[in-house]
């Protein structure tokens, strides 16, 4: 009777692949529950706050403006609630001090969303990102201090 001492040669890469999945596995699950997917930031270091917990101000889109209840804030979270009031697809997008880029989805008309951000003594800018509806005057100067 022979006993044979050779283990087949898909074992070992059986068991690689298996690791290298759960390895790719964890870093998906790591990526995916580290916060606001660049929607909204706070100053260095805060992390994104959580949507909807911050003051809430509504801003209404029409074609082409922004009404703002206010124009000056003090520092603390918002969260923007941008209700398109126009008929075509508007956005709202802050940016200012530790705030980059912070923005909605694409707004169909009658809808909104909302973005929450976390607002630095200082001057942002409140806008439509969607094509140049920025610079067809929709577009909001607001000071927080």
């Amino acid at each position: 009777m022979t006993i044979s001492t050779h283990t087949p040669r898909t074992a070992p890469r059986t068991a690689l692949r298996a690791t290298a999945g759960a390895f790719c596995a964890a870093l998906l699950l790591a990526a995916c529950s580290s916060g606001g997917g660049g929607r909204a930031s706070g100053p260095a270091g805060s992390g994104a706050p959580r949507a909807g917990s911050g003051t809430r101000v509504t801003v209404i889109e029409t074609e082409y403006t922004l009404k703002l209840p206010r124009t000056s804030f003090t520092p603390g979270t918002y969260t923007f609630v941008s209700d398109n009031a126009g008929k075509i697809t508007h956005a709202l997008s802050v940016d200012g001090p530790g705030v980059r880029d912070a923005r909605t989805k694409d707004i169909p008309a009658g809808h909104s969303a909302t973005v929450t951000v976390t607002l630095a003594k200082g001057t942002y800018d409140v806008y439509c990102p969607v094509d140049s509806h920025r610079q067809m005057g929709m577009n909001q100067h607001i000071r927080v201090g």
